[in-house]
């Protein structure tokens, strides 16, 4: 057995045993397959420990950059109050669809958002609207605008702001500093900007399972 194979089994023990069957979200992954949507979703666990975020720092507002199909947005929502709310960015109006389908399959029309088109273009116009802070903001989008996303999350922040951003370790491809790839020097220019900045205190994980390996930042704006 190679070493994706037993990633895959042990992601199936702890999902099994931890994050029960769930015909609802089965339904969208089902969904986002059946509209071609790319097979990019967090593993049902990595789900399960965005929710687990949400409850731990007990947010109220979450901002999402990249929807997909909604699937890890169901996710959040779910650990949020009842009064809690998501705005969650998509760039392509198919995946946004999907995901609005999901949003009400689930359940959850009313503490979700979905603002459709360049998230660069929404998150401006969201300053324009002066929307308040978020309590925690996930970045899971295109890479190499992940320093823009940095920046407007910060903006869109306040002291204690939880930050999470995916996909960070590229199956380790982030220590090649002479890469071409603009994914990954995205990701390298996103964990400098980090470094540099004394308003966010972060680490980064690396984590392998049915996605592979890759992983997450996690960072807490500072007073």
């Amino acid at each position: 057995m190679n070493m994706q194979q037993t990633w895959e089994q042990v992601d199936e023990y702890i999902t099994e045993l931890l994050c029960p069957n769930d015909v609802v979200l089965d339904e969208v992954l089902v969904a986002n397959r059946n509209a071609d949507l790319p097979e990019i979703d967090v593993a049902g666990n990595q789900g399960k420990l965005l929710q687990l975020f949400v409850q731990m720092k007990g947010a109220k507002r979450i901002l999402e950059i990249g929807t997909l199909g909604a699937y890890s947005t169901i996710w959040m929502a779910r650990g949020l109050p009842a009064d809690g709310r998501i705005i969650t960015l998509e760039l392509v109006q198919h995946h946004a669809e999907v995901a609005l389908a999901n949003i009400k399959h689930a359940g959850l029309e009313e503490k979700i958002e979905i603002r459709t088109g360049d998230a660069l273009e929404q998150l401006a116009k969201m300053a324009e609207e002066q929307v308040q802070p978020f309590d925690l903001i996930f970045i899971d989008a295109d890479k190499p605008n992940n320093p823009k996303y940095l920046e407007w999350a910060l903006h869109f922040s306040r002291p204690g702001t939880v930050i999470i951003g995916d996909n960070v370790i590229r199956g380790g491809e982030i220590i090649d500093k002479h890469s071409t790839d603009s994914r990954i020097q995205g990701v390298r220019t996103f964990y400098e900007m980090i470094a540099s900045n004394p308003k966010i205190s972060a680490t980064a994980i690396q984590t392998v399972g049915s996605k592979g390996y890759d992983g997450f930042m996690i960072g807490i704006v500072q007073e």
